[in-house]
């Protein structure tokens, strides 16, 4: 899946030869990546990584410091295969994030983004286990950070597509009971990370509005 992504990436290179874009203040960003749980042993081993959708809307400054803010969401599911009973569902994060950054056009066709989001979620454990035992879906508030890196490919004067890199640091640790489990299993509590981070690999597309005069 990640080859296939870097793949399709350098291919827009071929698409991208005529393409201008010219002084990039205000824009229209969406972001499509593949989230894989890391760092925290039960969140690594259970929870599976679906899908990380950021939209957001960005502002360029001429000295390359860029400044954001948009909503982000993500999915991931319950691995049945991992845990000691049988549970279906997934952790459901819905949130707001500020983002601040570096972006430079190094041609008129390629540019780099450097920057790190900065936000807030809210994480529902939604699992036929939490509906049966507590009555509904366990919720958890938490800061989130995020650096990332983008690779970015003009499309034409009005667009670009980029190869996006991010890691995020939630700021709980995931434990098994939030899934609807009496215990942590084979799990020790020295295993639960005091954050649950995650590495996510995606696309992105942008769209530039027209400078101001």
């Amino acid at each position: 899946m990640t080859k296939g992504l870097f793949i399709s990436f350098f291919l827009l290179i071929f698409v991208s030869v005529n393409a201008q874009i010219s002084e990039p203040k205000h824009t229209f960003n969406i972001e499509l990546g593949l989230p894989n749980s890391f760092t925290n042993k039960p969140f690594k081993s259970i929870m599976q990584g679906l899908v990380s959708l950021e939209p957001y809307y960005q502002y360029a400054f001429k000295n390359h410091l860029i400044v954001g803010g948009g909503l982000k969401y993500s999915y991931f599911a319950v691995n049945e295969f991992k845990v000691p009973k049988k549970v279906y569902g997934g952790m459901h994060c819905g949130g707001v994030f500020a983002k601040v950054g570096w972006e430079k056009f190094h041609s008129d066709h390629f540019a780099t983004d450097v920057s790190i989001k900065m936000g807030y979620t809210q994480n529902y454990f939604v699992t036929d286990r939490n509906d049966s035992l507590a009555g509904g879906p366990i919720q958890i508030n938490a800061a989130y950070l995020e650096p990332c890196v983008g690779l970015i490919l003009t499309a034409d004067e009005f667009s670009s597509y980029r190869l996006v890199i991010g890691y995020s640091f939630q700021g709980f640790a995931f434990r098994p009971d939030m899934i609807g489990l009496e215990s942590f299993g084979e799990y020790e509590p020295k295993e639960l990370n005091p954050v649950s981070t995650a590495l996510i690999i995606g696309f992105g597309y942008t769209h530039y509005f027209k400078p101001k005069k």
